[in-house]
């Protein structure tokens, strides 16, 4: 048993399985004794699932020894979302509406990831029903960033982020509907797969808004979020083997995109632009005018469907909600049936007019995010900053999500903060090559 587990990747730890050179059993162990010594760990972890994960462990020895591994990351232990349900243990979305609520069955990707060899430690804390890039959550519990103990890590997806970062999971899965998966990711240093819209079952997630949300991996590589795609599809990962970027073209995205960065942001991005360009991609510089139309209508499309679905259930118990999240939820009472209709209508042209403006590039680049991790205390108190920040946090994000995309966040010199490559939908396999080349570039 080494230190060393805890830095290393979930494909770097699979290999060592089959090996023969680390035992399942004590993998699991190493992450549970982790998670109960941590003084960190009540802060990122809502529930730990031990009994679940010794018996999956002692499953994946087994096959091991046997020589019937399931595949790479069979006997790899992850952290989970507390949105995605699991059989027998309390899924609560971060809010105090569904304290106690606990599901009969595993959510559909949970369920076929744990058919796959995967062990799940447990429930990571989240953003109150998903609704916050901030990560900032008083109802539950508020966790860490890694290069900062006293700023959030992001959110929604805030303790699946810190997990990795902090070493008590080898991988995570989180869900991203307007950044939640890759602005966790980039303020924690880590690597982060927003999946199109439709390509993973959302049976057993939580929802927040079905027509945005997505599943997808937060790791230490582009590697590892490969083949957490192919354990969380039933499928095999993508080769990636021969990956370059002699000749990519990229799409440097202007509009929106790199309005008011801040330094340190503006900085890792400039930085990132540069390696990218000496391992031979191509940039250049694309405006879109699309971006800020599809910006502008964002609001009435996120809050009206979460408020549509949310409603009664928030309604029931007001007084148990984060008063900034319930007030966000709130503002989807406001808009009129035919504006959501007339919206997504007209989302639906812009799409068309994003397919054709970027058809010619390998991918479209963009910060992350503009900001770094703000203060968590200083949100609590600050309500103005609160607002500017929460804002600010998904702007850049929430493009991946209005035109159905795929996208992977990686980190950049500068620590929290991310540079993002976007393709088309349904091209995962083509993108995580991309971002493997990218990887070794911006090393």
């Amino acid at each position: 048993m080494s230190i060393t587990w805890s830095n290393m990747t979930a494909a770097e730890l699979g290999r060592e399985i089959a090996a023969g050179r680390i035992h399942p059993v004590e993998l699991t162990e190493f992450f549970l004794e982790r998670i109960a010594s941590h003084p960190l760990a009540p802060r990122i972890y809502a529930r730990a699932t031990a009994n679940r994960a010794r018996g999956e462990a002692m499953g994946a020895a087994s096959r091991a020894k046997a020589g019937l591994r399931r595949g790479l990351l069979d006997g790899v232990p992850l952290s989970w979302k507390d949105l995605f349900d699991s059989a027998g243990v309390a899924t609560e979305a971060g809010s105090a509406l569904l304290r106690g609520r606990t599901p009969e069955a595993d959510a559909a990707v949970l369920e076929t990831a744990t058919r796959e060899g995967t062990i799940c430690l447990g429930k990571t804390h989240m953003s109150e029903l998903a609704f916050s890039g901030l990560g900032l959550n008083p109802v539950t519990a508020t966790s860490p960033c890694i290069n900062d103990e006293n700023a959030v890590s992001g959110g929604s997806s805030s303790g699946a982020a810190a997990s990795v970062a902090y070493g008590l999971a080898p991988a995570a899965i989180g869900s991203d509907t307007g950044g939640s998966v890759r602005i966790p990711a980039a303020w924690n240093d880590l690597a982060g797969l927003k999946t199109t819209s439709g390509l993973l079952p959302l049976r057993g997630v939580v929802p927040l808004c079905e027509r945005f949300d997505t599943v997808g991996p937060l790791a230490h590589s582009v590697e590892d979020c490969a083949h957490l795609l192919a354990v969380l599809q039933g499928g095999r990962a993508p080769d990636l083997s021969g990956s370059s970027l002699a000749g990519a073209r990229l799409a440097v995205l202007e509009t929106v995109a790199l309005d008011d960065l801040r330094p340190r942001p503006a900085q890792g991005f400039d930085d990132a632009l540069s390696r990218l360009t000496r391992a031979g991609a191509r940039l250049e510089r694309l405006a879109l005018p699309e971006v800020a139309e599809a910006m502008a209508l964002a609001g009435a499309l996120f809050t009206a469907e979460a408020y549509g679905i949310w409603e009664a259930t928030i309604e029931a118990a007001p007084e148990k909600m984060f008063p900034r999240i319930l007030e966000r939820f709130r503002a989807g009472g406001s808009i009129a049936a035919k504006d959501y209709v007339a919206g997504w209508r007209r989302l639906e042209v812009l799409r068309q007019g994003w397919s054709a403006a970027t058809a010619g590039y390998d991918a479209v680049i963009l910060p992350t995010s503009p900001i770094l991790p703000p203060d968590a205390a200083r949100l609590m108190q600050d309500h103005d900053y609160y607002v500017t920040e929460n804002l600010l946090a998904l702007r850049n994000t929430r493009i991946g999500n209005l035109f159905g995309l795929a996208v992977l966040t990686l980190p950049t010199a500068q620590p929290s903060c991310g540079i993002s490559f976007m393709t088309p939908g349904f091209t995962e396999a083509r993108l995580l090559r991309l971002g493997m080349a990218a990887e070794r570039a911006l090393a």
